[in-house]
């Protein structure tokens, strides 16, 4: 079957039993190895999207296939009734890579869920104050999740009035606003929780000034400072975790996406008092802490941690950076970069990125139009700099084809 054939027959199947919450590309993948995904006619794909920042390590990385199958022949399941190898390791690497002693950690399946239990600690944390204490702020532009909670903290309007009345229990401020956002901070809030460089808001870094508001509006007021790092983290942006590279300390941080490298996996790690506010009772995960996902996340944190992949991540970085700002001094519609690590954005000035990421895909080279005017570039950790520069060279010419599409020349 070629590879147009395979893609109709799969499209056949998901209308007729898959809910359409999906816009989905026209592609369909069988197979991954690094940084290369595999169509049925074995045509290669330059994948600088890691499945929305998730395969950090590349498609099928031999230390996370090896742990995966040695667990799953040893121990699949048990719950959380009952202590397990995988589960502890997994905490105590978190809490190591936190610099926190007194780190304690909630393991559970994805990043909405590590947000919403974040929300539930701050609100336990607050309660303890006083019982109104339940507000939290967020900042506009963030993304947290899709639950009906982290739907509501998710500081982009346009995806709430589908399931309105939300419970109405967050106030949402500019993200770049520091007088609001200290306004908006009083006796009744519980936490502000932010993300470091807003995702899916555009790969948009939070100014210095906003962070360090945040938190001295928390410690003025008792509340906890939640860090969102479910895209930015496990190396993304830089360090572990895109706060340890910043101006503040939060009291509690979330990680998700490339924690298990593409096993689904959610964690919260929180100190000082915020690792106090939980009881047994007050929160679980059936699947949380499952042995065969943290022995998958505890290969990818050795993998990075002893194959020096930060430091040759930080390489790429500034070769792919160098590179976007080229193309932003001399192709069509590219006018800059923003991000941090390998989490950028090619900024366009124009609302052409769903055009670019298209042309892209023609070039065998993936990206996502994160914003209308704002092309997302998540590469792996690993990605080589012969891959970067296939990217790039790909970029331009996407670039060039949509100015030529619309008359406008070509680089």
């Amino acid at each position: 079957m070629d590879a147009a054939a395979h893609l109709e027959a799969l499209r056949a199947r998901d209308a007729a039993h898959v809910l359409p919450t999906y816009g989905r590309a026209p592609l369909a993948f069988v197979r991954g190895e690094g940084a290369a995904l595999f169509d049925v006619e074995g045509r290669a794909y330059l994948d600088l999207l890691s499945g929305l920042a998730v395969t950090s390590l590349g498609h099928a990385h031999p230390a996370v296939t090896r742990a995966i199958a040695q667990q799953a022949a040893t121990l699949v399941h048990t719950s959380n009734l009952f202590l397990t190898e995988p589960m502890l390791g997994l905490a105590e690497r978190l809490a190591a890579t936190s610099g926190w002693d007194d780190a304690k950690v909630f393991l559970c399946n994805s990043g909405a869920e590590s947000n919403e239990a974040a929300i539930k600690l701050a609100r336990r944390h607050g309660k303890r104050q006083h019982p109104d204490k339940v507000r939290v702020v967020t900042l506009e532009g963030s993304f947290h999740g899709r639950t009906l909670a982290t739907l509501e903290a998710t500081g982009q309007a346009g995806k709430h009035p589908p399931f309105a009345p939300l419970a109405g229990f967050v106030d949402t401020v500019p993200h770049d606003d520091v007088e609001a956002l200290a306004a908006a901070v009083g006796p009744d809030t519980c936490a502000v929780l932010l993300e470091i460089v807003q995702g899916e808001g555009g790969v948009r870094p939070l100014p210095d000034d906003v962070l360090l508001a945040a938190r001295a509006a928390c410690d003025a007021h008792g509340a906890l400072l939640l860090v969102d790092d479910v895209q930015a983290g496990v190396g993304r942006t830089g360090p572990w975790w895109s706060w340890q590279d910043s101006p503040i300390v939060p009291d509690a941080f979330t990680s998700a996406k490339a924690l298990a490298n593409g096993l689904p996996i959610g964690a919260l790690v929180a100190h000082g008092a915020a690792a106090a506010a939980f009881v047994p009772g007050d929160h679980a995960s059936t699947f949380g802490g499952n042995p065969v996902v943290c022995a998958a996340a505890n290969a990818v944190i050795d993998t990075i941690d002893q194959e020096g992949i930060l430091a040759a991540a930080g390489e790429r970085s500034q070769q792919l950076f160098d590179g976007l700002r080229t193309l932003a001094d001399e192709a069509p519609f590219a006018n800059g970069v923003r991000g941090r690590g390998l989490l950028l954005a090619l900024t366009l000035d124009a609302p052409v990125a769903a055009d670019v990421e298209r042309a892209c895909r023609e070039r065998f080279l993936i990206v996502n139009a994160v914003q209308p005017d704002a092309v997302r570039l998540a590469p792996p950790l690993t990605v080589r700099a012969d891959e970067v520069e296939l990217a790039l060279s790909a970029l331009r010419d996407a670039l060039g084809a949509v100015a030529d599409a619309q008359g406008q020349g070509t680089v």
